[in-house]
């Protein structure tokens, strides 16, 4: 396929678009173009979605585009209200940094840093920090509507909830502006991300055309036009929004979401989402994707949670989650690779049920799941179903295996 932004199209990336044709020229045009993708630092490790942007980053960034990668170092200290029902847990300056460092660390997996054509990696405090609020809000709070800030899809929710504060209001100001500074300093025209930050985007083009153009409203050499394209959601065939297991969200760092499980989380998705995974997370051809998906679902899953996971932990991790799978499935010995918890070895030798250790250790939701699982035989220890809700944990073990189903493990050390 000639056309670059086609291939971003058939493989799944192209949600929403400012002005497609535009887009499409300058994405197909010889010409390397300069754009952006914003991740606020609100964690100190990047999750799936960030994961699914920046593999659209990378996309381009091979293409010969340049990129800069802006972590949110300010605007994590506001918090976007997208979507949430309510305000955001403020976070101190110093979290902030810590994760903008973290951060920092782990884009780097995903995006070219050094050669030929490097990302640049920004920090947004940067730039917001030299303003006062009356100097910040004279310069880019007099080009926004209020009116036209309540209406949009951004503020819904903390509005349908009962509330919306100033401080939040102030997010949309400050991604918008990081926008018109980009423009300004770094010749960046588009702004990446996923579709939950389209309002967000949007608001970045329209002031930037406010602020950057002449009065007649045309861009110039140095003042070029912005665009916006934003990516979906990932979400399920059913609907569900992906990167959430039972032990809590898909993390790329692997102290929070070991290899092993990683590649379990993507091996376990349903088989009619395979196809997309494979376009979205791999650079298997489109055709051998199609091909591999229609002859052999069961191949087409492994390779696809094999071939994320090394992309995201390394071939080396990626091989031994893969050796740890089976291990385990084949009936050999457990691998060390699974997920694992320690438990405290003297309050399980005063003695401990299976029903509360399992809830205790995340590995269920509560007690009452695990009774019910039980009376379902559905929970195993060391590979033999227990039958009794009142069990107790063999302790004289340095571990054991709690089993859920087919594909769900969790080995619990007590130390």
């Amino acid at each position: 396929m000639d056309s670059f932004f086609d291939y971003l199209k058939e493989r799944g990336y192209v949600y929403q678009t400012t002005h497609e044709a535009e887009i499409k020229r300058i994405l197909d045009s010889d010409k390397p173009v300069t754009f952006y993708l914003g991740i606020d630092p609100t964690a100190d490790s990047l999750h799936i979605g960030h994961f699914f942007a920046l593999m659209m980053f990378r996309h381009l960034q091979r293409r010969g585009h340049h990129g800069i990668l802006v972590i949110g170092g300010a605007t994590a200290l506001v918090g976007d209200p997208t979507g949430k029902s309510d305000m955001r847990k403020m976070m101190t300056r110093e979290t902030v940094e810590r994760n903008v460092e973290e951060v920092k660390k782990l884009a780097a997996r995903f995006i070219q840093t050094d050669g030929d054509n490097p990302a640049l990696i920004l920090d947004n405090s940067e730039w917001m920090n030299r303003f006062n609020y009356v100097d910040f809000m004279r310069l880019v709070g007099v080009h926004f509507n209020v009116n036209k800030m309540l209406a949009s899809e951004a503020y819904a929710s903390r509005m349908a909830n009962g509330g919306l504060t100033f401080l939040e209001m102030g997010y949309m100001l400050m991604q918008a502006y990081d926008f018109v500074h980009l423009n300004r300093t770094h010749g960046c025209t588009l702004q990446i991300g996923g579709s939950d930050q389209w309002g967000n985007i949007v608001a970045g083009t329209e002031l930037s055309r406010k602020m950057n153009f002449h009065d007649d409203g045309k861009a110039t050499a140095d003042k070029p036009e912005t665009f916006g394209l934003t990516c979906p959601l990932l979400m399920t065939k059913e609907g569900k929004k992906m990167g959430k297991t039972e032990q809590g969200t898909l993390w790329v760092a692997r102290e929070k979401t070991t290899p092993y499980a990683f590649y379990q989380y993507f091996y376990n998705t349903a088989d009619e989402d395979t196809e997309m995974l494979l376009r979205l997370f791999t650079e298997v051809p489109t055709d051998e994707i199609v091909a591999l998906c229609q002859n052999d679902i069961i191949a087409a899953k492994k390779r696809m949670a094999y071939e994320i996971t090394k992309l995201v932990h390394g071939a080396e991790e990626a091989d031994k989650a893969v050796q740890a799978s089976a291990a385990l499935f084949g009936g050999n010995a457990v691998s060390d690779d699974i997920p694992s918890v320690v438990y405290a070895a003297e309050k399980a030798a005063n003695g401990v049920s299976i029903v509360d250790l399992a809830a205790e250790t995340g590995f269920l939701a509560s007690k009452g799941e695990a009774r019910r699982l039980i009376q379902q035989n559905g929970l195993s220890v060391d590979g033999q179903k227990v039958i009794d809700i009142n069990a107790m944990v063999p302790t004289e073990k340095e571990y054991i295996i709690l089993q859920k189903g087919k594909k769900n493990f969790l080995k619990i050390l007590f130390k």
